[in-house]
């Protein structure tokens, strides 16, 4: 028989133990590969997990980053505006007194609001001028539902830019972006309060255009006009409220609407009102300061006429007597090219150059004049009310000319032929009024001859933007005498 070798035997305790290791090395292993999730995916796997995540990308919206961050700093702003009573500035009361003296007052509270949106930690808000003019008294509802008493810290009514301003703790704000930088196409975010009971409305659309002006707005027509044109839906209480940018940045403020359209949309830049506001948080208003032209486009017509080769630049049409432009020697048919250094060939911009300019600084002016190119320089000045009315001066003759809106009023003088056939010895003829306006509120229409403002004769388009100019300086009402028809009416104005 064969036996096996006993020094080949193995014991059984030798088998158990190498069992045991290999199950604990298997364990550790699958332990391992789990935590640090070594394991290979299959191509399936690797399929099912790149669709999903490309889903969840997709269906995020790229605007809620930018909602999320904006929101909490856009308020709802309740403005109540007092009219009637023994000290009030409203034209029937003061008509009612001037012909039966006083009475018993008439108080009355008209509630309106809007739209704002909070700048700093120290509560400052900026808001449209029509949405808080006259304001006996403004609240402020935060997002956080916090409701707060704001003061007005001033008014632009020519840009129609408003700072109010809240104390609390912890306010949220908007950071400001740079409107110079806009294209048109890109995206624009509009936050607000339309109809003043749907808080916290976004609605989303494009920049359609840019530099809109001559612009008739709701509450008032405001001077400097460079509007952004949206067709993010704008409604009535979204005035004040933010135009953001992807990135939610305020590239605007909302503005105004276009009730007969669909889609057009109105914004201040935010270049602009950062401009304002920040004179409006130093001094409660703004100073700006004119050369004393009046410019002109130079279209393709006129510089063929002017034997000048290309249509670039402004159009000295006008010169007034002693300013800052005749000082420093402009004359009327100058070409400006240049102004401080910067191309120039839109009027509206151009004259906001001009007006954003610091009062008495020199200014380098380049014009092309009987074909040579020269350099004027001009030290500007703050406008003069007074001054500025002549730039549009009136003619008496048959070529009517028109002035600036004023009041929600824009006139021209009459011609002889009219005044012959409606036996009228002076006055102006109104031309067009700002729907929403003071003067729309109290019935003014075109087709209406103004003969007097404050009881003096208005023969002249300059004598009626003096005269209610003088009134507004006065923070008096301007009483009008108005021709309808042959029926003459006293109307009172009141004047922002």
């Amino acid at each position: 028989m064969n036996r096996q070798d006993p020094q080949f035997t193995r014991p059984r305790a030798y088998y158990v133990g190498a069992t045991i290791l290999v199950l604990v090395g298997l364990v550790i292993g699958l332990g391992l590969s789990a935590g640090l999730d070594l394991h290979k995916l299959t191509p399936v796997q690797k399929t099912a997990s790149a669709s999903s995540s490309a889903v969840t990308s997709t269906l995020e919206s790229p605007f809620v980053g930018v909602v999320s961050k904006a929101l909490p700093a856009v308020v709802y702003v309740e403005v109540k505006k007092k009219s009637g009573g023994s000290d009030s500035d409203d034209p029937q009361d003061e008509l009612f007194k001037r012909f039966f003296g006083d009475g018993p007052s008439r108080p009355r509270v008209t509630p309106s609001s809007g739209s704002g949106f909070i700048i700093d930690n120290e509560g400052h808000i900026l808001t449209n001028n029509h949405v808080v003019r006259d304001a006996s008294e403004i609240t402020v509802t935060l997002n956080d539902r916090r409701t707060l008493t704001a003061k007005l810290v001033g008014t632009d009514p020519e840009t129609d830019v408003a700072v109010i301003q809240v104390k609390a703790d912890n306010l949220p704000s908007l950071p400001l972006g740079d409107s110079d930088e806009l294209r048109v196409g890109d995206w624009a975010i509009a936050i607000g309060n339309p109809l003043g009971q749907l808080r916290g409305s976004v609605t989303v659309g494009i920049i359609s255009a840019q530099g809109r002006a001559d612009l008739n707005i709701y509450g008032g027509t405001p001077t400097y006009q460079d509007f952004i044109q949206t067709d993010a839906s704008i409604n009535f209480g979204n005035s004040g409220g933010p135009l953001c940018n992807i990135h939610g940045e305020v590239i605007g403020i909302n503005t105004a609407i276009n009730p007969s359209g669909q889609g057009i949309g109105f914004a201040i830049p935010i270049n602009l009102a950062k401009h304002v506001a920040s004179q409006l948080m130093a001094n409660g208003s703004v100073k700006r300061a004119w050369m004393g032209i009046q410019p002109a486009e130079l279209t393709p017509e006129l510089a063929d006429g002017f034997g000048i080769h290309e249509a670039k630049g402004i159009l000295v049409q006008n010169v007034v007597e002693n300013t800052p432009a005749d000082r420093a020697g402009l004359r009327r048919n100058d070409v400006i090219l240049e102004y401080d250094g910067q191309s120039v060939n839109d009027v509206t911009k151009f004259r906001l150059k001009v007006a954003d300019t610091p009062v008495g600084k020199k200014v380098p002016v380049l014009v092309l004049r009987d074909g040579k190119q020269m350099t004027i320089n001009v030290t500007l000045t703050e406008r003069n009310e007074a001054a500025l009315a002549q730039a549009n001066p009136g003619r008496n003759n048959n070529e009517p000319s028109r002035t600036e809106s004023v009041a929600g009023l824009k006139v021209r003088d009459m011609t002889d032929e009219e005044r012959t056939e409606g036996k009228i010895q002076h006055g102006v003829t109104v031309t067009d009024v700002t729907d929403g306006s003071t003067a729309d509120d109290a019935g003014i229409r075109p087709g209406d001859v103004i003969e007097e403002v404050g009881g003096k004769a208005i023969r002249t388009a300059g004598d009626f933007t003096r005269a209610l100019r003088e009134a507004k300086s006065s923070k008096k009402h301007a009483v009008l005498l108005v021709n309808s028809n042959n029926q003459t009416r006293f109307v009172a104005l009141r004047l922002d």
